[in-house]
């Protein structure tokens, strides 16, 4: 048995093919969605990031705001462009990159954000919107697992689901989100006893705790979805927290690394701005 590749670029691909005609026809009544993306520091992979987000902005035909700050920046300062943006009419969408230097705290940013303009779907009323089953947005990262599974054909009501992983970000709004959709969720972490037993349980699979190549073959059961969130460096390797080799011989479906969920979280991001915008002018739509 081997393996189907579930394509995030393709997915990617279509998703952004649609918003770029949604954006056109949005344009012909002068809206054009804006996101302003800040970046603090020098981090790398944030750099990397931030980089794609604008191809993609401009893939699409939405206006690209970056705003580069030193490491240096105080919490203060940023917040008060945040603030800025928040009353900007040209900015619907406000990402700020994470992880945040040490010496800003990141909820508090957050919490700084218009929940109308928060396009990561991070603020804590965006999040509580979500628990209780009336998104105004859905988390990037935990949409895009989603929309990769469904491109299975496999129907998640009733499966058994375990997501290895239990972060803000990714782990509890995946699991929302797969609650919702009727699946049957177990939420792992690193105080959960007999691992490889739960996660062997799994009809689907999601693996997001940041450990180079964790999850193997013993984990999955036979026929299961695995989507692999990870993306780790491992002798100069992008890898994810699943094994794929030893995986892919024994899951039905797998997600690789690069070119899974990735490419699905930006597009997911793209697809959010355009309904803050649509949202913030509904009344001249």
């Amino acid at each position: 048995m081997s393996a189907k590749i579930i394509d995030g670029k393709k997915l990617a691909k279509e998703i952004k093919h649609d918003l770029a005609k949604k954006v056109m026809q949005l344009k012909q009544r002068s809206i054009i969605p804006g996101l302003a993306v800040i970046i603090v520091g020098e981090d790398p992979a944030s750099k990397i990031y931030v980089k794609r987000k604008k191809c993609d902005c401009e893939e699409i035909g939405i206006e690209s705001f970056e705003y580069s700050l030193p490491e240096d920046t105080s919490e203060k300062d940023l917040i008060e462009l945040i603030e800025r943006l928040n009353v900007d009419s040209k900015v619907n969408g406000i990402l700020v990159q994470l992880p945040l230097p040490k010496h800003i705290k990141e909820d508090k940013v957050i919490c700084s954000i218009n929940p109308g303009k928060d396009a990561d779907c991070f603020h804590p009323m965006n999040v509580g919107r979500l628990s209780t089953g009336r998104p105004l947005f859905l988390p990037c990262t935990p949409a895009g697992i989603i929309e990769l599974i469904r491109t299975t054909g496999i129907d998640i009501s009733g499966k058994e689901c375990v997501v290895v992983g239990r972060s803000n970000i990714v782990g509890k709004p995946t699991a929302m989100m797969l609650l919702a959709l009727n699946g049957t969720v177990t939420v792992c972490h690193s105080k959960t006893k007999n691992l490889k037993e739960v996660c062997k349980r799994g009809d689907i699979v999601v693996a997001a705790i940041g450990k180079a190549e964790f999850i193997n073959e013993n984990y999955i059961k036979e026929g299961a979805i695995v989507i692999d969130v990870g993306m780790n460096r491992l002798d100069d390797r992008l890898v994810g927290d699943v094994e794929f080799e030893s995986v892919s011989k024994v899951a039905s479906f797998i997600t690789p690394v690069p070119g899974g969920v990735g490419p699905m979280t930006r597009a997911i991001l793209m697809k959010n701005t355009v309904l803050a915008a649509i949202l913030q002018n509904e009344s001249i739509i």
